[in-house]
């Protein structure tokens, strides 16, 4: 990923009023590894069922603010619709996004399930389990874990690219 300054990533946010932009608690970009990261996202400390999830749109940066579902924290064992991790599974949230413009003013949102805590980086790039690989060479293994990247660059991608959508 790309790496960006906090200016740029509340300038992206295509959801969120200027106020909640500006409002957005944003992470220690200096502490990220930008170069093991496929799309930014966090959870706000200071409001905790706020998260936000920055990815390159035709090579933009696109910024949304998403909702916890519940009311509380909640823990489901269940698989993130982004990186489709099928080791961490207790940890996934479903999150809501209103969609962009006027379709969002209306109320318009979409919702998907992701890791709690934005892992889905780290989840594709572990080593391929047993069940898996197989017996899989090292170039073999190599290749699952490209193949999981490119797919939650294309899920991420795709979901901020419907959260775009005005239908």
């Amino acid at each position: 990923m790309n790496i960006l300054t906090e200016k740029q990533i509340r300038a992206s946010f295509v959801n969120a009023s200027r106020r909640e932009a500006a409002q957005a608690t944003v992470p220690d970009l200096d502490a990220l590894r930008w170069d093991r990261l496929d799309y930014l996202g966090w959870r706000d400390r200071k409001a905790p069922l706020s998260a936000y999830v920055v990815t390159f749109v035709d090579d933009e940066p696109v910024g949304v603010l998403l909702r916890s579902s519940e009311g509380r924290r909640t823990r489901r064992s269940t698989v993130c619709a982004w990186c489709e991790d099928v080791v961490v599974t207790e940890d996934v949230t479903l999150y809501v996004a209103r969609r962009g413009g006027a379709a969002g003013r209306r109320g318009d949102t979409i919702g998907t399930l992701i890791c709690t805590s934005f892992l889905c980086s780290q989840n594709v790039r572990r080593v391929p389990t047993r069940s898996e690989a197989g017996t899989a060479t090292e170039a073999e293994r190599l290749q699952i874990v490209e193949r999981r990247i490119d797919g939650l660059r294309e899920r991420s991608t795709r979901f901020v690219e419907e959260v775009l959508r005005t239908r």
